[in-house]
C-alpha cells in the first residue's frame, strides 16, 4: 500500500485546483439533462404524440445513425435517454478522460508531479488521486440526474438507470485516458489518443444502430456509448449492462497502474521519435514550427469527420418518409435545421452537428498556444527574431483554415455517399462542401474566445470548453428547452443559414467573421502586454 500513500492529499489539491472547473461541469450536465427533461412535458405532452415519435424514429436509419434507438416512447423519461442519451454521454467522457490527463500527464509534463514526488508520495498516488476525482465526479452527475428526475415525477428505477449510465460512461473514458496517460510524454497527444478512442466508439454506435435487423448491429455492443443505450432506462432498465463498464473500467485503471510503474518519470511507453540529425529548413520559421506541431491533429480531424459525413450522408435519403409520416418529428428536425426540403433540412441539422465538432478541433488547435508557453517552449522561440504577432498567427492560421479543412472534408463525404445513393454526385458534393463551410466563420468566433482568454486570463483558457458547451445546448436543445431567442442568438452558430435547408445569405456570416476578428485582436493585444508564462 505504500505506492499509494499520499493519496488523499492529491485528491484534495485535485478538488482545490478544479473548484471551478468540476462545479461548471457537473452543474452544467445535470442542469442540461433536468432542462430538458422539463422541455419535453410541453413538446410530447400527450401519450399520442410520444407514440407517433416512437413508431417513426424507430425505424429509420438516419435517427438511428444520430440519436440511436427509442426503446420506450409512452414516457418522458424513455424520450429524454433518446433524445439526450448519446450527447450526454459523450460529454460526461470527455470530462472524465480530460480530469484524468489533467491531473496526471500535464502534471507530469510541467513538472509539478516530479516536485510532489520528491515528498511521501507512492508511485501510484497522482494516477489513483486523479482517477478518483474523476469517478467522484462521474458519480455525483449520475446520482444528481437520477435524483432530479424523480423529482419531476419520473420512475425512480428508470431515473437512476439513465444517470448512472452516464456514470458508467464517465467511469470507462476515466481508465481510456488514464492509460493514455502512460502512452505519450505529451498530454495534448494523450487527450488525443482518448479522443480518438471516444469518436471510435461513437462511429461504432452510429453504424451498429442504422445497420438495421440484417445488419453488422453487433458493433453497438463494442462500444461503451453503445452500452449506455443498452442499459435501455425506462424500457426494462437492464442493470447488468452497467457491470461491463465497470468491468472495463476496472481492467483500464489496472493496465495503467501496471503501465506507470514501467516506465520512466516524464516518459511515455511509446518513445518520442527521433527527428533527423539536421533540421528541415521549414522549422526556421514560425509557421514551419506551427506546422509540424499541428498537422497530426489536423489530419485526424479531417480523417474523422470524412468519416462522419459518410455515415450521415449514407442515411439522408431514408428521412423522408419518416418525417413526412411524423409533423411531431419534422418540428425536432426544423428546430435543429431550419426549413425547407425535408431531406435538406436534415442535412442541415447534422451539418450544423459536425460543425460543433469542427470547433472542438478549432480549440484545441488555439489552445496549442497556451500549450507551448506553460510548457516553457514558447519563450526559447520569442527569444530569437520571431515576433508575438508571428508566433501566434502561425498557430492561429491552423485554427481558421483548418477549421475550413475539416469542415470541407465532412461535407466531401456526406455529398459523396449521398450523391451516390440519388445519383448526383458532382451535384451534392458541391451542395454539401459549401453548405458545410458556412459554418467557418461560427468557428472562428470559437477561436477567438479561446485567443481572447488565451491572451487576457491565460489561466482561464480551459474556459473555452465551457462555452462550447454552451453552443451546444442552445444549438441542440434550445428549441426543446423553450428558450428565449435572445438566449439562442448568444450562440454564433444559431446565425448560420441553415443550408442547404434554406438561402444562403451572406450579412450573418460576415458579421461572425468581424466579431471572430474583434476578439482575435483582444487576445493579441492582451498577450501582447502581459509576460510570457
Amino acid at each position: 500500500m505504500t505506492a499509494l500513500v499520499g493519496t488523499g492529499a492529491l485528491v484534495r489539491l485535485a478538488l482545490r485546483r478544479d473548484r471551478l472547473l468540476l462545479p461548471i461541469w457537473v452543474l452544467g450536465l445535470v442542469g442540461i439533462t433536468l432542462s430538458t427533461a422539463s422541455g419535453m412535458y410541453e413538446l410530447y405532452g400527450t401519450v399520442a404524440l410520444r407514440e407517433q415519435l416512437g413508431a417513426a424514429a424507430g425505424a429509420n436509419p438516419a435517427f438511428l445513425a444520430m440519436l440511436g434507438p427509442i426503446y420506450d416512447y409512452t414516457s418522458i423519461g424513455g424520450i429524454l435517454a433518446w433524445r439526450w442519451g448519446v450527447f450526454g454521454g459523450l460529454l460526461t467522457g470527455l470530462m472524465a478522460m480530460f480530469l484524468v490527463t489533467r491531473h496526471t500527464r500535464a502534471e507530469e509534463e510541467t513538472g509539478r508531479l516530479e516536485l510532489i514526488g520528491s515528498t511521501v508520495t507512492g508511485r501510484h498516488a497522482p494516477l489513483a488521486a486523479a482517477v478518483a476525482v474523476s469517478a467522484l465526479a462521474s458519480l455525483l452527475i449520475g446520482v444528481l440526474i437520477g435524483l432530479g428526475l424523480v423529482g419531476l415525477g419520473e420512475q425512480a428505477g428508470g431515473s437512476f438507470a439513465l444517470g448512472l449510465a452516464f456514470t458508467a460512461t464517465g467511469w470507462v473514458f476515466a481508465g481510456v485516458g488514464a492509460v493514455t496517460a502512460q502512452l505519450t510524454e505529451s498530454a495534448r497527444t494523450a487527450n488525443a489518443m482518448s479522443g480518438a478512442v471516444l469518436g471510435l466508439a461513437y462511429l461504432l454506435r452510429a453504424v451498429g444502430d442504422a445497420a438495421g435487423d440484417q445488419g453488422p448491429t453487433w458493433l453497438t455492443w463494442l462500444s461503451p456509448i453503445g452500452w449506455l443505450e443498452q442499459v435501455r432506462a425506462f424500457a426494462g432498465d437492464r442493470w447488468w449492462v452497467l457491470l461491463l463498464s465497470a468491468a472495463l473500467s476496472a481492467v483500464l485503471v489496472g493496465a495503467a497502474s501496471a503501465l506507470v510503474t514501467r516506465r520512466d518519470h516524464g516518459g511515455g511507453l511509446v518513445p518520442t521519435r527521433l527527428g533527423p540529425a539536421r533540421a528541415p529548413a521549414s522549422l526556421g520559421s514560425a509557421f514551419g514550427l506551427a506546422w509540424r506541431l499541428q498537422r497530426g491533429m489536423l489530419l485526424g480531424w479531417t480523417l474523422s469527420l470524412f468519416v462522419l459525413g459518410c455515415v450521415y450522408g449514407a442515411v439522408a435519403r431514408g428521412v423522408e418518409e419518416m418525417l413526412e409520416a411524423n409533423p411531431a418529428l419534422e418540428k425536432v428536425i426544423s428546430q435543429m435545421g431550419g426549413s425547407g426540403a425535408i431531406v435538406d433540412v436534415y442535412l442541415a441539422s447534422i451539418l450544423g452537428i459536425i460543425g460543433l465538432f469542427s470547433a472542438i478541433y478549432v480549440v484545441q488547435a488555439t489552445l496549442r498556444l497556451r500549450t507551448e508557453e506553460a510548457g516553457f517552449r514558447a519563450e526559447p522561440v520569442l527569444a530569437t527574431p520571431v515576433r508575438r504577432i508571428s508566433w501566434v498567427a502561425s498557430h492561429l492560421v491552423f485554427s481558421t483554415l483548418g477549421a475550413a479543412v475539416v469542415l470541407a472534408a465532412a461535407g466531401l463525404g456526406a455529398g459523396l455517399v449521398h450523391g451516390a445513393r440519388v445519383g448526383d454526385v458532382g451535384g451534392q458534393v458541391g451542395r454539401l462542401v459549401g453548405s458545410a463551410l458556412a459554418h467557418v466563420p461560427a468557428v472562428w468566433v470559437v477561436a477567438g474566445i479561446a485567443l481572447a482568454l488565451f491572451g487576457l486570463f491565460p489561466k482561464l483558457t480551459t474556459v473555452s470548453w465551457a462555452f462550447l458547451v454552451v453552443f451546444l445546448v442552445l444549438g441542440q436543445l434550445g428549441g426543446l428547452l423553450g428558450l428565449g431567442q435572445w438566449a439562442l442568438d448568444l450562440s454564433p452558430f444559431t446565425h448560420i443559414p441553415k443550408v442547404p435547408g434554406a438561402d444562403l445569405t451572406a450579412t450573418p456570416l460576415v458579421w461572425l467573421t468581424v466579431v471572430a476578428a474583434a476578439l482575435a485582436a483582444v487576445g493579441y493585444a492582451g498577450f501582447r502586454r502581459r509576460d510570457i508564462g
